[in-house]
């Protein structure tokens, strides 16, 4: 569309490789180990997302891609070459295939949209009639157009940062890094913005890799996601796996928070239900892409005609792979009818979870 020459990954390797990569920094107070032993492989045209806490070490992480930071022991390899091994000149020439997009947005204030696209465009020698085309190909890239001429502190948070988006894909990069790109927005301008994001993903074939504390933001435009945590990579896999059978407790804590964000109002509800049914059963059924829109509950309820229902709370969230929703319920009736019911539910592979049993 632009011009650019889309990579096509050799032999199935991926992209990018961290290969047994640790980063320490001596400090007035000792070694500080900000990554420990990453070794993470991202593919071709992915979303990749990394998440983790402040201080867990992803902005240093994300830093390697671009030789900003580089590793004190291991290897960083884009495309087969080795980040840290680059010359100045040769590190100059891999920025150019390298976007990035910030948080706090880095606009040049005394330029207007159109010339803080061109900046990146103007350093790298492009003549001034190139630079204003392109510039405003990604104006209408980004859904900028009729605001060229406006300066940064005339425009909201979301059209800064799809100022940045712009500027960070002037020179036709391969890889797009996003550092916390949302996390200064409100929620329905990040889902703006994310919205762009994964629309660029597809008519660039370009790959992203983002840093993030928000599983929200993982969730809704992720691939694949790695979670950091002190340094170290402790899970790791496609989104949906992850959502659905989350093995570490900072992971679990994350997909919780997103998944069922109104958890700690349902357990008020729950002690309050235990109270009233002392002989009831409550249980939590987790369902998996297309099971979320079965009529599981209504054939549970058919097949035993003696349990008596209550749905106390339910969502449903959408990950790139499909759905994933959860359905709290209070069951009561003979002991026999609700052993019964559970078992209907594990056999029609619902992850049923009993999380209060008062019999």
């Amino acid at each position: 569309m632009f011009g650019r020459k889309l990579f096509v990954c050799k032999g199935g390797l991926g992209l990018i490789e961290f290969k047994d990569v640790s980063k320490t920094f001596e400090t007035k107070e000792g070694t500080v180990h900000a990554i420990k032993d990453v070794n993470l492989k991202i593919e071709n045209g992915k979303i990749y997302g990394i998440i983790g806490y402040s201080g867990a070490g992803k902005t240093t992480l994300i830093r390697m891609l671009n030789g900003l930071e580089k590793p004190t022991t291991g290897s960083v390899d884009i495309n087969g070459v080795e980040i840290n091994r680059l010359d100045a000149k040769n590190l100059r020439v891999q920025r150019h295939k390298i976007g990035m997009i910030f948080q706090h947005f880095n606009l040049l204030w005394s330029r207007t949209v159109i010339e803080n696209i061109m900046f990146p465009l103007e350093i790298a020698g492009v003549d001034r009639t190139q630079r204003q085309k392109k510039a405003q190909e990604l104006i209408e890239l980004v859904g900028l157009s009729g605001k060229e001429d406006m300066y940064p502190a005339s425009l909201s948070g979301g059209q800064k940062q799809r100022v940045g988006v712009a500027r960070a894909l002037a020179n036709d990069p391969e890889i797009l890094l996003s550092d916390e790109a949302t996390s200064a927005l409100d929620p329905e301008t990040t889902d703006e913005v994310l919205d762009l994001l994964l629309d660029i993903k597809k008519r660039l074939n370009i790959t992203i890799v983002l840093i993030t504390h928000e599983m929200h933001v993982i969730r809704k435009i992720c691939d694949n996601v790695a979670v950091l945590d002190g340094g170290k990579i402790i899970e790791e896999g496609e989104v949906l796996n992850v959502f659905k059978n989350p093995q570490q407790p900072l992971t679990k804590r994350f997909v919780s928070a997103e998944a069922d964000p109104s958890r700690q109002e349902t357990e008020v509800v729950l002690d309050e239900l235990v109270t009233k049914y002392p002989d009831g059963r409550i249980i939590r059924l987790t369902f998996h892409g297309d099971q979320a829109k079965l009529p599981i509950v209504s054939e549970m309820v058919h097949e035993f005609p003696e349990v008596s229902l209550n749905i106390i709370a339910g969502n449903i969230k959408q990950t790139r792979e499909g759905s994933i929703g959860t359905l709290y319920l209070q069951i009561t009736g003979p002991t026999e009818q609700l052993d019964g019911s559970v078992e209907f539910l594990k056999n029609l592979r619902v992850e049923t979870e009993v999380i209060k049993d008062e019999q």
